[in-house]
């Protein structure tokens, strides 16, 4: 999605990431759409707040090598704007008063791209802090996402509140005649049935690898969709991607592709945990969070929400992503023995005052506590 127009194959650590996470989602028998950018940019912070292994865990899903900024840089360049181009972000920070933010994780919210850092007030007004949120996504993926938070999800103990929102429109630099779109047979897992099938014959970027085959369809200003059918049931994972992208040639195809609009709600801590490279620490009391705040956080919640729309002039779609933070019990260190069991001192004290000091010898029993 390069501002110039060059169309690259996708990052190398984010084609990975998208790869594991996609095989964890991917169903042979339903249809869904996810954002790699707006989860990986929420994703994408998290680590770079993280320490520890909760750090490493998300170095090893977003960038195995290590280089976390080439990844940030992947991401932020997507989404570069240019004139006439369809486009908004939203990177959304929002936190209480009485959270404190380390001023080098603010500073990282606030240089991507459309960035937002507010205080709200969830123990006061969590429903209005849902309904504000859930208006700035709607606004920015231009009502495509009516409700990313649900009630509930937005509650008096939340102590962060990470979003990442997008909204794109792509025109086809070719479009598709709409007089020669026609019903024809789509084989569905639940049968063979007729939809409105788009057709086109020309030359096209076109792919081969293994089970896979690939299709390129660009748009203006850099976007592009591409098209894959394969025969096996798993989604390809990056080594065919990237097998795919490196056979890419110009051929004359007659291509006969579906209008289509898909629409995913997935909650993601779960297939994070499952995948190739598993993220499970990062909503445990074992969390560390300590780049965000000097506060003990986990996150209780990651949910997404995705719309893709295709048709004879273009796509558009829409995504946000949403990481919902609370405070996490520190984990104790191991306890030091403290035992009661000879003549001992006292101090009962308020402040810089001493109130009562003693010694006891040989406890005297006042009886339980009435």
């Amino acid at each position: 999605m390069s501002s110039s127009g060059e169309d690259r194959p996708p990052q190398e650590d984010h084609a990975r990431f998208a790869a594991v996470l996609e095989r964890e989602l991917f169903s042979k028998d339903a249809s869904h759409v996810w954002s790699p950018y707006s989860v990986g940019s929420v994703l994408t912070l998290l680590a770079e707040g993280a320490g520890g292994r909760t750090r490493q865990e998300l170095l090893d899903l977003l960038a195995p090598g290590g280089d976390l900024a080439g990844h940030t840089t992947a991401l932020d360049a997507a989404v570069e704007t240019v004139q006439g181009l369809g486009m908004a972000v939203l990177n959304g920070l929002y936190v209480p008063a009485d959270l404190p933010v380390r001023a080098e994780f603010e500073e990282r919210v606030r240089s991507r791209v459309g960035a937002e850092v507010e205080q709200v007030d969830f123990r006061g007004d969590s429903e209005g802090v849902r309904r504000k949120v859930n208006g700035r996504v709607r606004e920015v993926t231009q009502g495509l996402i009516e409700e990313l938070l649900t009630p509930g999800t937005v509650h008096s103990d939340l102590r962060m509140l990470l979003v990442n929102a997008l909204w794109v429109k792509m025109l086809w630099r070719d479009p598709f005649e709409a007089g020669q779109t026609r019903n024809r047979p789509f084989h569905a897992p639940g049968g063979t049935r007729r939809v409105p099938t788009m057709h086109r014959n020309g030359r096209m970027t076109y792919a081969e690898h293994g089970e896979w085959r690939m299709v390129s369809l660009p748009g203006e200003h850099g976007l592009t969709l591409d098209v894959f059918l394969g025969e096996g049931t798993r989604a390809p994972d990056q080594r065919a991607l990237y097998g795919l992208y490196g056979a890419r040639r110009p051929e004359q195809i007659d291509l006969a592709l579906p209008r289509f609009a898909v629409e995913s709600d997935i909650a993601l801590l779960d297939p994070l945990a499952r995948g190739a490279a598993p993220v499970r620490r990062l909503s445990g009391d074992e969390a560390d969070f300590s780049g965000v705040s000097e506060e003990p956080l986990k996150v209780d919640a990651i949910v997404h929400q995705s719309v893709l729309r295709v048709d004879e002039r273009g796509a558009e779609g829409a995504a946000a992503t949403a990481a919902m933070m609370v405070m996490s019990a520190a984990i104790p260190p191991k306890a030091k023995k403290f035992t009661v069991d000879r003549p001992f001192r006292f101090t009962l004290r308020r402040g810089a005052a001493l109130l009562f000091t003693g010694h006891v010898s040989d406890p005297v029993d006042p009886g339980p506590a009435g």
